[in-house]
């Protein structure tokens, strides 16, 4: 087999066979019957699928769906979970640039399916993991893979435009497991409480940090997240070790002081990305799990997943930015001026990456792939890609990365060049303002905030000053 991420089952289902692979709100699978449920799946697939057209899922996040996933995988083809939650137009969308021929979802969701996707091939798990395995088939399947092959497509957000599916392979994601799960010490003792979405690249580091080592995958319920009390104690009875959650679900649980209710000391990885984590709220889960690592992490999807990561070991003043770090293992990381010159510590510069962790690009987007992966304009002699960010940030003489904004955050406002990221650290800064956006009406020419927060607004602009 090639060194795909299917070793990491393979391998898992060898060596701890019933042991809890996946728990969720209904139901749990060890990692030998995660093993045997996906190449049922596969053997029903494999004779459908062609090479370069992804499976679509279209399934609530749990044990069901990583089962499509893998077995989409065994089957020689790659998946795309699309949420059940997103607006129907924005589903269309999405099948718009796919033109997948298959769709698999559940039984509970197939007239939905049906509405929405009406020229695919509908299938069912529930039918699919009946198919008796076909060992030899999938053995074929197997034998003609490549670790260039892809995984998944996942689509930025946004509300606006063609959405672009980003296409990530084998080979990015093992060697960005391999390194993550290394460097923070994730191992089959760990209980990891997955809080992202599958269509939400935060999920692979959960997923796939899991199946390499033999850890236990808890799916959190998505209702607890709005329900702090619920999901500590959700996070306390399960004894989860590990978080690698989005900065605004940690920020949920510390808004609502639900560590003082109750913490869960289990807890020894918080490591964090998604957005700028507010001092405030990484000071409240800091004091309340002194003896847990916690870790910055930076970077869009099209690098897989992350890029740079900083460990938080010091104290942060208020206004302070948290730095993103260094490169991650197998990638670097550089900062280019407007004219694709590199920029010198100190000054700031666009974010851009180089490494074997780049997506292969925008499925069926060509412009839109050479306008972000684009010739490394430091290597005139041979092809040598790096991926646009379109972040602007700074390095200092240490060799540190320091997020500032989106390179489109920059305004021009009463003839001065100012970056709406800093306002926000500013108002973040504040006690009683517990979350701010900042965004620009050029119209108008006005920046306006929008904050939660027990903050009156006529006071913001003197304390911001103070």
């Amino acid at each position: 087999m090639a060194a795909t991420v299917l070793r990491y089952l393979e391998e898992s289902a060898a060596t701890y066979p019933q042991k809890p692979a996946v728990i969720d709100e209904h139901q749990q699978c060890t990692y030998q019957e995660l093993r045997t449920t996906s190449r049922r799946i596969a053997s029903a697939l494999a004779p459908k699928v062609e090479r370069g057209t992804p499976v679509m899922v279209y399934m609530e996040k749990g044990v069901d769906a990583l089962t499509v996933f893998f077995g989409t995988l065994y089957a020689g083809s790659f998946y795309s979970l699309l949420n059940p939650e997103l607006p129907k137009s924005r589903l269309e969308q999405i099948q718009s640039v796919l033109q997948a021929q298959i769709v698999v979802t559940s039984a509970d969701l197939k007239d939905a399916a049906a509405d929405i996707f009406p020229t695919a091939e509908l299938l069912t798990v529930e039918e699919l993991r009946e198919a008796e395995e076909n060992p030899a088939a999938l053995a074929a399947v197997q034998d003609a893979a490549i670790d260039t092959d892809p995984v998944y497509i996942n689509f930025t957000s946004g509300s606006t435009g063609t959405p672009k599916g980003i296409v990530v392979c084998h080979r990015s994601i093992v060697d960005f497991i391999d390194c993550f799960t290394q460097l923070f010490h994730i191992t089959e003792r760990d209980i990891i409480a997955n809080q992202a979405p599958f269509d939400f690249d935060v999920s692979v580091k959960d997923i796939y940090s899991a199946l390499k080592t033999g850890a236990t995958l808890v799916i959190v319920p998505r209702r607890l997240f709005s329900a702090p009390v619920q999901l500590l104690d959700f996070l306390c009875d399960h004894q989860v070790t590990t978080l690698i959650w989005a900065v605004s679900a940690l920020c949920l649980i510390s808004t609502f002081h639900g560590l003082d209710y109750k913490t869960p000391t289990t807890v020894n990885k918080v490591l964090f990305s998604g957005e700028v984590m507010p001092l405030k709220h990484l000071r409240s889960w800091r004091e309340h799990l002194p003896e847990a690592m916690f870790v910055n992490l930076y970077g869009p999807t099209e690098v897989t997943v992350d890029c740079t990561w900083y460990p938080i070991q010091r104290e942060f003043a208020d206004g302070e930015r948290i730095p993103i770090g260094r490169a991650c293992a197998n990638k670097e990381v550089f900062l280019l001026d407007e004219h694709l010159q590199p920029v010198p510590p100190g000054q700031p510069g666009e974010l851009c990456v180089r490494g074997i962790g780049l997506a292969k690009g925008y499925f069926g987007q060509w412009d839109k792939t050479r306008s972000a992966f684009i010739q490394d304009p430091r290597n005139p002699n041979y092809p040598d890609l790096i991926y646009r960010t379109g972040d602007l940030a700074v390095m200092d003489e240490a060799g540190l990365f320091t997020f500032l904004t989106r390179q489109d955050g920059q305004i021009k406002h009463m003839g001065y060049r100012i970056e709406l990221g800093e306002i926000e650290t500013v108002l973040n800064s504040i006690p009683s303002m517990e979350e701010v956006a900042c965004l620009f009406d050029p119209e108008r020419d006005r920046i306006h905030c929008i904050y939660t927060g027990s903050q009156e607004s006529k006071d913001i602009a003197k304390l911001a000053r103070a």
